[in-house]
């Protein structure tokens, strides 16, 4: 007679194929746990990454402008000789107390202007050098002329070097409408607004009237040198010729 199954010997055969299903689940979700961890620690060092660069970046922009109003204007652009600058023109000058109501068209000549009607309110001496896209009307800059600014009107589709050489020059000033040696301002001269200088990309303007006699119009010019390229020696030369205190109102905003 033959002898039954042991039943135990199925048991023991059962019990370790689910022995085994047991310990594969619990490596695969202990491998499972481990990519968990190191896809956590990689995000965690990313955002660390760019947290740091994220409060790095303001210091740098703060040091970069440090550096760059510390700048002494003749390491700017290229020298003086290099600049490609014409001699010192000038104009009979107009305009000195003209207001005319914003928005109203105004037509200037020489373009870009030295002098002129211009609308009631100068632009703030809160930027100092302006793009394309938040330049004030050129009625408004005209009148930051009366009051002693030299204007630097520039191409804005000269090369990238001379605009950023131009920026430079403008971050070297200060940010006082009151110091008669920080009146600048740089600003672009768009083809809406009439034709550039052949050959050049930036006009230096200023308005001059006798620091002695302000409001005699018959001792106003508007005086304008054209160059090739941005020189920081050259618009020191031409603000250090042509002062804020010689225009017809030195003491304005």
């Amino acid at each position: 007679m033959t002898p039954p199954d042991k039943p135990t010997s199925r048991r023991t055969s059962g019990g370790g194929a689910s022995n085994s299903r047991r310990h594969q689940q619990a490596a695969a979700d202990a491998a499972n746990r481990a990519g968990q961890r190191r896809r956590a620690a990689a995000l965690v060092a990313i955002c660390v990454v760019l947290a740091t660069a994220l409060l790095s970046y303001p210091v740098y922009l703060v040091i970069q402008d440090s550096r760059a109003s510390n700048a002494d204007l003749a390491d700017l652009g290229v020298a003086q000789s290099d600049a490609g600058c014409d001699p010192v023109t000038t104009n009979p000058a107009s305009g000195n107390q003209n207001h005319v109501a914003d928005g109203t068209p105004v037509t200037y000549d020489p373009a870009p202007p030295d002098s002129g009607p211009h609308y009631a309110s100068p632009a703030p001496f809160s930027k100092r050098f302006y793009t394309v896209d938040d330049r004030p009307a050129v009625a408004t800059l005209v009148h930051n002329l009366e009051h002693g600014y030299t204007v630097a009107w520039y191409r804005p589709d000269a090369p990238p070097g001379d605009v950023d050489a131009l920026q430079a020059v403008a971050k070297t000033f200060t940010a006082s409408d009151y110091d008669p040696t920080q009146k600048f301002i740089a600003a672009p001269w768009t083809s809406a607004d009439g034709a550039f200088p052949t050959g050049k990309n930036l006009v230096l303007a200023h308005w001059t009237a006798d620091p002695a006699q302000p409001a005699d119009t018959t001792l106003q010019q508007g005086v304008q040198q054209a160059c090739a390229t941005v020189s920081g020696a050259a618009v020191g030369s031409f603000l250090q010729t042509y002062p804020s205190t010689s225009s017809p109102e030195p003491n304005g905003a």
